[in-house]
């Protein structure tokens, strides 16, 4: 079968899975869109370039910079741990797109993103759709969950495309502070939660001279490799991840690394298995935290900028795992929209709360095991900039969280 005659036996507007994140195999994206007038596409973090033209719909539940503000968007909320469950019920994809290496032994590779990949490809198999992979040599080859058996895929499109690399950036003075603040409380034998950033990579730079650390993460990039050629990293553990992102250099070390064992999304962010993990560290970010110890992550001016994500799902594991610690790791005031990013009560949709600490360049809001009054005057003292907080203080009293001031 090939592709022309693959989306000939979809049904009126099908609902179109396809890779997303940065493995999105544009070359077949862009055939499958020439070929239908009218579908909806579903795509998890979903970069800049997706089709968005009238009748398309984009649905997804984390929102990424190719569906932001878009007039098409169909956002469904849930937690990254559950859009499996999601796509087996009540979002069933007709058509599942995917991005992988070259055959080989029966088998092909999913590369860089498994996430809900597997999940998608049983539930679109259970319902009589149809997998479509683009196979590309440049994709590294990756095990675990990211293995694919060659008969669950119909139509198979040969395009080779470059992998997109991270623009860099630069760790500045403010983020190399708050990288610092997370790291020292990182200790030897940790499990590290790792994503991308300034933030990310500033505290992976203050852990080189740990030993014994653990990854089990949804994601990871170069930052985890210096960690391996710095010795930090136990050896004798898979690093465990969902996706990756990263380098060139990042990819052939990744390449038939049997110590990269890739997971699909019910098992790297069920909250359970991240609590089995010892010492889990996750450092997550956030728009704003309120005196409540709410965060707010998803959402600006009520419109969805992101979605929950993984934060939720890994907050509670990190919390239940033995000596974990769930991190909130932002800057105390936010440099674009000028305004301080610790206020007295969100008011937009809350994505997590009861975390561990909060982190900023200011210093380190212990929240977990404190009464209401305690956190509230931890933010204030140690995570807030200096300049909002005297009317913090007198909005905590108005709130009920500190005593008067009179």
């Amino acid at each position: 079968m090939d592709l022309t005659s693959a989306l000939r036996q979809l049904p009126p507007d099908p609902r179109v899975l396809v890779s997303g994140n940065h493995a999105t195999p544009w070359h077949t994206l862009g055939l499958v869109d020439a070929g239908l007038d009218s579908y909806r596409l579903w795509a998890l973090n979903g970069q800049r370039g997706l089709p968005d033209r009238e009748g398309v719909v984009l649905e997804t539940s984390f929102v990424g910079p190719g569906m932001r503000r878009s007039p098409r968007l169909s956002y469904v909320p849930s937690r990254l741990s559950l859009v499996p469950l999601l796509l087996g019920t009540a979002q069933v994809p007709d058509l599942v797109v995917v991005h992988t290496t070259r055959p080989r032994g029966g088998k092909v590779s999913l590369g860089i993103e498994v996430n809900v990949l597997p999940a998608a490809i049983d539930a679109v198999r259970r319902r009589g759709g149809l997998v479509v992979a683009q196979v590309n040599d440049r994709l590294p080859w990756t095990f675990g969950d990211a293995e694919v058996d060659l008969d669950l895929i119909d139509v198979l499109v040969e395009a080779d495309e470059p992998l997109p690399v991270p623009a860099h950036a630069p760790i500045d003075e403010t983020a190399a502070r708050i990288g610092a603040l997370v790291a020292e409380r990182v200790p030897d034998g940790a499990t590290l939660q790792a994503g991308i950033g300034a933030v990310p990579d500033a505290t992976m730079h203050g852990l080189v001279d740990r030993r014994g650390l653990r990854v089990w993460t949804e994601m990871f990039s170069d930052s985890v490799l210096a960690l391996e050629k710095a010795g930090a990293l136990d050896r004798s553990t898979p690093l465990a991840a969902s996706f990756l992102f990263g380098s060139e250099e990042l990819m052939e070390w990744v390449d038939g690394n049997e110590r990269v064992r890739m997971m699909r999304t019910e098992i790297a962010n069920d909250p359970a298995r991240i609590s089995a993990n010892p010492s889990m560290v996750s450092v997550n970010t956030a728009l704003q935290v309120d005196l409540f110890g709410q965060a707010n992550a998803s959402r600006i001016s009520a419109r969805i900028h992101s979605g929950f994500g993984g934060q939720t799902d890994f907050v509670v594991g990190a919390l239940h795992s033995p000596g974990g610690q769930a991190l909130i790791a932002l800057r105390s005031w936010h440099p674009r929209a000028d305004v301080s990013t610790i206020v007295p009560m969100v008011e937009e949709p809350v994505t997590s709360f009861q975390m561990s600490a909060v982190v900023t360049e200011q210093g380190v809001a212990e929240m977990f095991g404190r009464d209401q009054t305690a956190q509230a005057t931890n933010l204030i003292e140690h995570a807030a900039h200096p300049d909002v907080r005297d009317e913090l203080r007198e909005e905590g009293v108005e709130l009920g969280l500190l005593p008067g001031l009179g």
